[in-house]
């Protein structure tokens, strides 16, 4: 009897022997399915969170390619699959993710044991910051949506109206949720809180992808209401009348409110697809963040400022190529939107970019070469948002990257030699040297360890471990003459580096403001790679519409997440 009581121990003992290992004996991963009938993944808690990752995300898998198939079917086919039925799918997605947005707020993140750990690295202000104007631009957009529907309500579908209602709801929900948890490490419930996070993922990648799509039909009817006044104006009134009984079957009546809500929903457009590619970048790092555990000792205890001390030429140059790009802009917004526009404005823009872009390619070579100088250790802690950061840069950069090939190829084979062909094939050039510049200087600064002065580090140390010198009962005499070994140190280690930090914070203010003004003028609507038609005419409207459309957005966001990235690097240096 008694071997076997020894040979069955009780279900607390298992437990208790389960959880002998982890220092976090009251946290428990749920027990998923693939936990509960598989013995090999019971062997680690590690597996089992591979096994809710890889459900979560075949889940968010399905979901995308169930609404590109929609979207698709939409573009190649408008009388099986219309708009209204894309529109009704993404509506019921908006509503799951609502559920659940609501549920994670008032219950999961509520629960005892729920956010014992907050990742310091995610959730940075900027971006944190650039939902809200991102969501507020896009809420404004659904205003001007249902009311320029309702005014054209005798031809448009009543979907028309509640979609955007859905999307405000959704845009409103969504971004609460974003400001207040995007740093949770949440340690209950993974698997739901996994899948209910891969769903609003694919929910606004779905969203992105239409925004792009419809972008690209919105533009192109304009451009050929824009050719077609041209005709009518010049030479060929005749040549395509079908275009007209097309457009004007649901035409904006003649009033200012409609025209308000009309150039107030083309102004915004943008926005709505920064807002989605926004909100699933803090989006993936919480899902990558579900679960985790983070030590104590690498939590930071005091995070730097952002300060404008001790920079002069970087403010000073970054601050003149604003104001002459913003120059630059108005000019070529005024004069593309007439009928004829003049190539001289092609011109003008595309020199300002020949100037600016070199600048900003020299400055990056110096960073990184800087940053090579000081031979600074790697930081090969685990972080999520870093590495995030590091594949956002590289993708979103291959938006420009692959439109310059494009544009490269179609001017080369046409007539380079031509003032116009030259100056774009200067452009596309220097544009994609730039670009790769530039992500070398922000992931090798963004895989440093973080610049501190030996005082400074000193001090740090010996806040994060006052409960190690109490135990070790270092004298007040001992603990003056490390403070003076400091002291002195830092003198002589400052010395040699003050001015690579002055140089570094320099170029990436410079490099801040830069990416700035580059960032606002194709979001504002300069798009010159569209507007000159040299491309256009080489590849053919439809296939150059398709790539611009799909190379734009990334270059917008790739302009503002480089800010962010700059940003970090001026304020750690």
């Amino acid at each position: 009897m008694s071997d076997k009581k020894v040979s069955r121990p009780c279900h607390h003992c298992k437990s208790r022997s389960a959880s002998a290992p982890t220092d976090t004996s009251k946290i428990h991963y749920e027990k998923f399915w693939l936990y509960r009938h598989c013995s090999s993944v019971q062997l680690r808690d590690r597996q089992a969170q591979k096994a809710g990752q890889l459900f979560s995300g075949l889940l968010a898998m399905n979901v995308v390619f169930l609404g590109s198939a929609f979207i698709s079917s939409m573009i190649f086919n408008k009388v099986a699959i219309t708009l209204a039925d894309v529109w009704i799918l993404l509506s019921i997605l908006k509503v799951l993710c609502l559920f659940w947005i609501i549920y994670y707020l008032l219950g999961t993140s509520r629960q005892p044991h729920a956010v014992l750990y907050r990742d310091s690295h995610a959730g940075a202000i900027w971006i944190r910051g650039s939902v809200l104007l991102f969501g507020s631009c896009s809420i404004l957009l659904n205003v001007f949506q249902i009311g320029y529907s309702t005014i054209l309500v005798h031809c448009k579908s009543r979907v028309e109206i509640v979609f955007p209602s859905i999307g405000i709801l959704f845009i409103c929900t969504q971004a609460y949720f974003l400001w207040h948890h995007s740093k949770d490490c949440i340690q209950v419930q993974h698997n739901f809180t996994r899948c209910g996070l891969m769903l609003t993922i694919a929910t606004n990648l779905l969203l992105w992808l239409l925004a792009v799509t419809n972008d690209t039909l919105h533009v192109e009817i304009e451009s050929q209401l824009r050719e077609v006044e041209r005709r009518f104006a010049g030479k060929d009134p005749s040549s395509h009348p079908h275009w007209c009984n097309e457009t004007t079957l649901c035409t904006c009546p003649n009033t200012t409110i409609c025209k308000v809500f009309q150039k107030g929903y083309i102004l915004l457009y943008p926005f709505n697809t920064e807002y989605c590619l926004v909100c699933c970048s803090v989006l993936y790092v919480m899902w990558k963040n579900v679960g985790r555990r983070i030590s104590p000792h690498h939590i930071p205890h005091a995070k730097p400022k952002f300060k404008l001390q001790g920079v002069v030429f970087g403010p000073l140059l970054g601050t003149s190529a604003v104001i002459i790009g913003a120059c630059v802009f108005m000019m070529y917004q005024i004069q593309v939107t007439s009928l004829v526009p003049s190539r001289q404005v092609f011109v003008i823009y595309y020199s300002y970019y020949i100037v600016l872009l070199p600048l900003m390619s020299v400055g990056a070579v110096i960073g990184t070469i800087i940053h090579a100088l000081e031979k600074k250790e790697l930081d090969t802690l685990k972080n999520p948002t870093r590495s995030l950061d590091v594949v956002l840069l590289m993708g979103a950069a291959l938006g420009q990257i692959g439109m310059s090939y494009f544009s490269i190829v179609a001017l080369v084979a046409t007539d380079p030699r031509e003032l116009l062909n030259s100056l774009a094939l200067s452009y596309s050039v220097l544009l994609i040297f730039q670009n790769i510049t530039q992500n070398v200087f922000v992931i090798d600064g963004l895989h440093r360890r973080r610049f501190t002065p030996p005082g400074k580090e000193e001090d740090t140390k010996d806040e994060q471990n006052r409960e190690a010198y109490s135990q070790r009962r270092v004298s007040v005499l001992e603990l003056g003459q490390e403070i003076r070994k400091a002291s002195l140190s830092y003198i002589h280690t400052y010395s040699h580096l003050s001015w690579k930090r002055r140089v570094l914070r320099e170029i990436s203010f410079f490099l801040v403001l830069c990416n700035i003004i580059l960032w606002v003028m194709p979001t504002f609507g300069a798009h010159p790679l569209f507007e000159n038609g040299m491309e256009r005419s080489f590849y053919g409207y439809s296939t150059w519409f398709v790539i611009v459309n799909f190379g734009l957005p990334l270059g917008v966001f790739y302009r503002m997440h480089s800010v962010g990235g700059l940003l970090e690097l001026y304020v750690t240096a």
